[in-house]
């Protein structure tokens, strides 16, 4: 069984350049708040320590 990871959006995107923008519309979040719970793959893991500063983490 694969590791699970739950990622939220806790800032919003309006500030930030536009592949900080297409690496949280990649993890599937969209607006503030929204929760998706993601394989822990190294791809997911590169997206979400890119924009780890509008992110909270989890391990599920």
């Amino acid at each position: 069984m694969t590791a699970k990871i739950k990622v939220q959006l806790i800032k919003s995107t309006i500030a930030c350049n536009p592949t900080q923008r297409e690496c949280v519309k990649g993890l599937g979040l969209r607006k503030r708040n929204s929760i998706k719970i993601l394989e822990k793959t190294p791809a997911v893991m590169g997206m979400v320590s890119k924009v780890k500063f509008l992110l909270k983490t989890e391990e599920v």
